[in-house]
């Protein structure tokens, strides 16, 4: 499981698979350990604490069910909540994480973002 900051900015740089319900990033580690390791983010934005945390609980399920037969070896696998991903039925959301797990594991996916400027200092 993630819990340092660190390591979601670490996941951050990596590959990324948009879904309607979800945003599924993946980064190699690349320090030999064959964990799977996964972290959940749901922003103020998609609503209050008990949106929240229900879809933190939805995506808990999710990572318990797909992770160990899809999942990446040694990889860091973040899942970011999306506006009305927490009205979708569960199987529609079942199905979008094995579809971008394998697409993930196939290569595929977005390549990283570039990093963003730092806030308040100005850019020329």
């Amino acid at each position: 499981m993630l819990a340092k900051r660190a390591d979601f900015l670490a996941a951050n740089r990596g590959r990324r698979q948009p879904m309607p319900g979800f945003v599924l990033l993946v980064r190699d580690r690349q320090d030999g350990d064959p964990v799977k390791r996964v972290g959940f983010t749901v922003t103020k934005k998609i609503g209050g604490a008990v949106v929240r945390n229900r879809m933190k609980r939805r995506f808990r399920v999710l990572a318990r069910e797909l992770l160990p037969e899809h999942g990446i070896a040694g990889a860091d696998h973040v899942l970011i909540g999306r506006e009305g991903g927490v009205e979708r039925d569960f199987a529609q959301l079942r199905a979008e994480m094995e579809k971008a797990l394998r697409k993930l594991a196939a290569g595929g996916g977005q390549p990283p973002r570039p990093p963003r400027a730092k806030a308040g200092k100005p850019t020329r």
